[in-house]
């Protein structure tokens, strides 16, 4: 049974949120042809990243916790992490976009987004030679920037759900590094990342995950947004 740890992780995360995707109030399963290639997508780049750690030996999977089928080098329930973790924390904003209104926050997120860029840019020249770290660092200070840039109206209400969503997050990547297990179900080379940690999370990993979802929420939104202004052409 506890080759089945890792698969079990995923599915549990996915399953509340698939279920809620039918509620009459939520119905985000008429928005899958939005979610659904904004996952694909993001995926695709976050295993191709995924693979080359792997290969770097930055971190490793413990084979007595998956069931050991591989797609390339890397695990199946590895592959699908990055299914299961973006459709449930897309439905999150999803559902908290609706009600959260971040309005204090609207004020103040240039200087927000120019803090934390300010940070990202620092932290990823300091640890420059770890690729992990600063690759996840430079990744979400790009990002960060563009939002900016590009002025993109929800980023309040995403550092708000973010920040809620960094308690699951704790749980879900907690037991994957180990919090309550006898070995962690995800290792990390010492070399590779700074060796602070949130319990037995990597300092990293809540960057890196931060990413994860903006990519995931600002394909969807976008997405989303193309379909509604051809919809209005149609009409």
């Amino acid at each position: 049974m506890i080759k089945y740890t890792y698969l079990l992780i995923d599915l549990f995360s996915l399953l509340v949120p698939l279920i809620f995707s039918f509620h009459p109030k939520i119905q985000l399963y008429k928005h899958w042809n939005a979610l659904l290639p904004a996952i694909l997508i993001t995926a695709v780049v976050y295993l191709c990243w995924d693979s080359l750690f792997v290969h770097l030996g930055v971190w490793g999977f413990d084979p007595a916790y998956v069931t050991g089928f591989k797609i390339g080098n890397l695990p199946v329930e590895e592959v699908l992490f990055f299914i299961c973790i973006p459709y449930s924390c897309v439905f999150t904003f999803d559902c908290l976009t609706r009600v959260i209104k971040a309005t204090y926050i609207q004020q103040i997120v240039q200087y927000i987004n120019y803090g934390l860029a300010l940070i990202l840019l620092v932290l990823s020249c300091f640890f420059y030679s770890r690729p992990y770290t600063a690759s996840a660092f430079l990744l979400l200070l790009v990002l960060i920037l563009a939002g900016n840039y590009f002025k993109v109206t929800w980023f309040p209400k995403f550092y708000v759900i973010y920040g809620i969503l960094l308690l699951p997050f704790l749980i879900v990547n907690g037991l994957l590094t180990g919090t309550g297990l006898a070995r962690p179900v995800v290792w990390y080379s010492a070399g590779g990342i700074i060796g602070l940690r949130i319990m037995t999370i990597p300092f990293e990993d809540i960057f890196y995950g931060m990413g994860l979802i903006l990519i995931n929420v600002w394909l969807y939104t976008w997405i989303r947004s193309r379909e509604w202004r051809s919809a209005r052409v149609l009409s």
